[in-house]
């Protein structure tokens, strides 16, 4: 079983930054994908990053130039760096751990992301 914790969350006006981390534990093994997820009221939850534990990145085109996705193997934590935040950034952001091999997801609680001034 993996445990998934998000923190890092909050209110923030346009043009700001957040700063979101993500810690995987359990039982965990190479090679994996973790990713951050976002979701709004009515909508389907999209992806925004995501890193595998071979450092390679994904981003959705919305957030690409904006957002930077890191991780820290030796913590099995990875980091959602948000610039220059826009009131449609705004959404309940979740992260996800992924065994490449079995395909298993498993997700944290979400964590709420507020652009507004």
């Amino acid at each position: 079983q993996v445990q998934v914790v998000e923190s890092g969350g909050g209110l923030v006006e346009p043009g700001g930054s957040l700063r979101l981390s993500c810690t995987a534990s359990g039982s965990i093994f190479r090679p994996y994908v973790m990713g951050w997820y976002r979701q709004t009221p009515g909508k389907q939850r999209e992806l925004v990053a995501s890193i595998t534990s071979g450092f390679t990145t994904n981003y959705a085109d919305s957030v690409k130039g904006r957002f930077t996705i890191s991780s820290d193997n030796s913590k099995n934590t990875v980091y959602l760096q948000m610039n220059s935040l826009k009131p449609e950034d705004t959404a309940v952001y979740y992260c996800n751990f992924r065994h490449i091999s079995s395909g298993y997801s498993h997700w944290g609680q979400g964590t709420q992301v507020t652009v507004s001034s």
